[in-house]
């Protein structure tokens, strides 16, 4: 099975965010970012699109609380 170019692992997700993948497994169990899992494997895989949305609100709050 091919990856789609549009997904990510949940190592680039973090690296991306910019978070550990601790908090990413958190933030899917409580439903704040989805991930989609690999059929062959299990591994979570992150839409950028999505990681972009996620991104625009941690700048958000990061500009809030300065």
């Amino acid at each position: 099975m091919l990856i789609k170019k549009e997904m990510v692992t949940i190592k680039s997700a973090a690296e991306i965010l910019g978070i550990s993948t601790s908090a990413l497994r958190d933030w899917d169990k409580k439903g704040l970012l989805k991930a989609e899992r690999n059929p062959q494997n299990g591994y979570r895989l992150y839409r950028l699109s999505d990681l972009g949305k996620m991104t625009d609100k941690i700048k958000n709050k990061r500009t809030q609380i300065e």
